[in-house]
């Protein structure tokens, strides 16, 4: 029950009753005397909307679409499910809910988490971690035949690869469009996320050997596409899936190459230190964020191990 603390001043119409009436529903006008001292209304069965919600709701049964800052700036942290493991139990499968398999530590799918937040699917799309050192048999034997992640259990179907379901999830579900309409930007988006594979094992090689020549002509090329477009930080200006590609590993790469390395990615790049800033105010993407220590440290045992 909603209670409402109204403390009114004045006398209304004329009534022959000096007691506050009672009313099944409200009304422009009912005719009663209100005395001066605060008034108590109860509303059983209310239900209270907090500010984010009224906003979206405030629109007299049409349907409201949210912007894209606006779901990017939407706070709480989300209470993340533990990762299943060999002795963990499926979930009901298949069952018209849809699912979102992923691992926390993996930036791929990363892509996909990211791209879920942004578009404000977290009631929508349900989050299913995987241990993948110790993968359940079922997720190979039922969901996911490939046995990676992320994958998406959507109308009956799975669906895999990363950077198919960045652009899957953007263009089948609710929510503000993360790709551009421009086509000169549109044809730009392609060259870049047909670039990610590339960029990732150049930065990759170079993390195995003594130098920096590889990593160099990588980050200048990220620093030259993020110089394209002035009507934004970000690679296309406004946010995009090209800066959804590019995030997980950027976020990997920066730290351990700082660490371990003592490279400085964004020294001489202002755009590529611009963007790292204008990322970190992105709550969608920082929610899905591992603490940096421990992506070094992953990546030290991945890379010094095979010195």
């Amino acid at each position: 029950m909603a209670i409402l603390n109204v403390s009114l001043r004045g006398t209304a119409a004329s009534s022959s009753s000096s007691s506050l009436p009672s009313w099944p529903h409200l009304s422009n006008s009912v005719p009663f005397s209100l005395s001066k001292k605060p008034v108590i209304a109860k509303f059983p069965n209310t239900t209270i909307l907090s500010p984010l919600k009224l906003r979206l709701q405030a629109s007299f049964g049409k349907k409201t679409r949210a912007s894209l800052s606006a779901i990017m700036a939407t706070g709480g942290q989300e209470v993340l499910p533990p990762a299943l493991t060999s002795t963990s139990d499926p979930p009901p499968l298949f069952d018209g809910k849809t699912r979102l398999y992923i691992s926390y530590q993996c930036p791929y799918a990363q892509r996909a988490w990211i791209s879920r937040n942004c578009k404000g699917l977290e009631e929508k799309i349900q989050l299913v971690s995987i241990d993948l050192q110790d993968r359940p048999a079922w997720y190979k034997e039922k969901v996911y035949p490939p046995n990676k992640v992320p994958s998406l259990e959507h109308n009956n179907e799975v669906k895999g690869e990363s950077l198919d379901l960045i652009r899957y999830i953007d263009s089948h579900f609710e929510g503000p469009s993360l790709f551009p309409d421009d086509p000169a930007k549109r044809e730009f988006a392609e060259e870049l996320l047909s670039y990610t594979d590339s960029f990732n094992k150049s930065v990759f090689a170079s993390f195995k050997e003594d130098g920096t020549e590889a990593a160099d002509a990588a980050f200048d090329y990220i620093e030259t596409a993020l110089s394209k477009f002035e009507d934004g930080p970000f690679f296309l200006g406004t946010f995009s899936l090209v800066d959804i590609a590019y995030a997980p590993f950027l976020e990997r790469f920066q730290p351990f190459s700082l660490e371990v390395k003592k490279y400085d990615i964004t020294a001489g790049r202002p755009k590529l230190a611009a963007w790292f800033e204008e990322m970190n105010k992105n709550l969608a993407y920082k929610k899905t964020r591992r603490d940096p220590k421990e992506l070094v440290e992953s990546y030290k045992r991945r890379f010094l191990a095979q010195k």
